[in-house]
């Protein structure tokens, strides 16, 4: 099979190039990976992709082009949320509960970390929300632990791209809201931020 390029076919402009691949996209793809699919240099396509931000932006469209979890995505914007979500979820409930937002934010600060330890943070059984939370594709195992031969569990891709967050190291900062780790008994360091 040939492509667009061997058999003399006219080549759309890198911006129409970009975003019919952005539209078929389920995940943030890198700018190095876009380029190579189009053909085109790294940096040309990295400046093609911000021109792109800004021009969704500036013209008020329904959609935004993000730079999240390591490559670029399209996005409804924000303020649309309402009437995409009921759209999309037709009267069901998305949303997590607080029992599985209080374990997401165990795991996303303390991983990896045991069922035990989220456990013990939380002073409840989280058996459950954590099967949850594995089923939504937003905490993932991540071996066993040495010493307990306990599962360790860490945050995906997923929960970055949900968020909006490029790392982990973009998360809040927890320490001026928590007491001190002596206070709690846990003589484990803080993972960041």
């Amino acid at each position: 099979m040939t492509g667009p390029v061997e058999t003399g076919a006219a080549v759309p402009p890198l911006p129409a190039l970009l975003e019919a691949v952005l539209l078929v996209t389920d995940e943030p793809v890198p700018a190095r990976v876009l380029a190579a699919v189009v053909e085109h240099p790294t940096g040309r396509v990295e400046a093609a992709l911000t021109a792109l931000a800004d021009d969704y932006t500036a013209s008020g469209r329904g959609f935004e082009l993000r730079q999240v979890a390591g490559g670029w995505r399209l996005y409804t914007r924000a303020e649309c949320a309402p009437w995409v979500e009921r759209f999309v979820l037709d009267g069901q409930s998305a949303r997590l509960t607080q029992a599985a937002l209080e374990t997401l934010a165990v795991i996303a600060y303390r991983q990896p970390v045991t069922r035990a330890r989220i456990s013990a943070v939380r002073g409840v059984n989280v058996d459950g929300v954590v099967r949850t939370l594995l089923a939504r594709g937003l905490v993932a195992e991540a071996g066993q632990d040495p010493d307990s031969a306990g599962t360790l569990y860490r945050t995906t891709p997923l929960l970055l791209e949900k968020l909006g967050l490029s790392s982990l190291e973009d998360l809040p900062a927890l320490a001026p809201l928590l007491p001190e780790l002596s206070e709690l008994g846990d003589d484990s360091p803080p993972l960041h931020p």
